[in-house]
């Protein structure tokens, strides 16, 4: 709790001003950074190395995929080809001392963790305020807080054991009406102070499906750990974890809402105005 507390206290701020009031070349840096460090924290895991070339290729890879996204766009699907290329290249020079797994956690790391990442930079591509572009945050720190003290308050019921022992179904549906609550206030924020519109309905139907999507997102990164036997991807956030240990909800969750909002908007479904 003392170490949630700290990088609460430190990161949150942080975090704020890079998404609202830094330079775009400033928050694409951040999640370059944050991309590459999910690729090696994957890399490591899944190969039990701590530094490996693939290791290292991946997270370049990883960074170039975000920063692509940032200014050419449409060449990403040539960048995506050429990454499997390398990948695959340097795994035949190996002549089989990498395996399939590392290939494939490399691939992983540099394509769908960046993609994840780059949500952001397409939704402030979109042109909606950037205020929007907290609510993948939102959607996610708060389903896992509200689901870490409704299960410490009510859990009795296992949700995954096999995957996450700690976890409960009490805490899951305590995340998913925390995300609720959280979706809202949110909204009321956005079109009270910055004259962004969202109805409430929209909001209650993103926000659970957001919840959902957190808590897989969760599970699917624990499912990773439990299978290579760590407890952690890193130490980046102190005892709190690496990367991939804060951010597993949020590269489910930026997707679904850069999907939900484009979609939404697109269609006039009163989400955005």
């Amino acid at each position: 709790m003392k170490s949630r507390i700290l990088v609460a206290v430190v990161g949150v701020p942080v975090l704020v001003w890079v998404v609202l009031w830094a330079p775009s070349i400033v928050m694409m840096a951040a999640l370059c950074l944050l991309a590459g460090i999910g690729a090696i924290e994957l890399q490591r895991c899944v190969s039990g190395v701590k530094r490996s070339e693939l290791a290292g290729m991946g997270a370049v890879a990883a960074v170039f995929v975000v920063e692509w996204y940032y200014d050419r766009p449409e060449a990403i699907a040539l960048l995506l080809v050429i990454e499997a290329v390398l990948f695959f290249g340097y795994a035949i020079c190996k002549g089989g001392e990498v395996k399939f797994n590392q290939i494939m956690a490399a691939l992983f790391g540099s394509i769908a963790i960046s993609w994840s990442f780059s949500s952001f930079l397409r939704l402030e591509a979109s042109g909606i305020h950037r205020g929007w572009l907290l609510l993948p945050f939102i959607l996610s720190f708060a389903c896992d807080t509200f689901a870490y003290f409704a299960g410490r308050a009510f859990g009795k019921h296992k949700l995954a054991p096999k995957v996450s022992p700690h976890k409960t179904v009490e805490g899951s549906i305590g995340g998913l009406l925390g995300n609720v609550i959280c979706g809202l206030l949110f909204a009321y924020v956005m079109d009270r102070w910055f004259g962004a519109s969202i109805s409430a309905v929209s909001m209650v139907m993103l926000s659970l499906i957001c919840g959902v999507a957190a808590q897989i997102g969760d599970l699917s990164f624990s499912l990773i750990k439990r299978e290579f036997g760590i407890k952690d991807y890193g130490h980046l956030f102190l005892e709190h974890g690496g990367v991939l240990d804060r951010f597993d909800s949020v590269l489910f969750v930026a997707p679904v809402v850069e999907i939900a909002l484009t979609l939404f908007s697109s269609v006039s479904f009163g989400l955005l105005n």
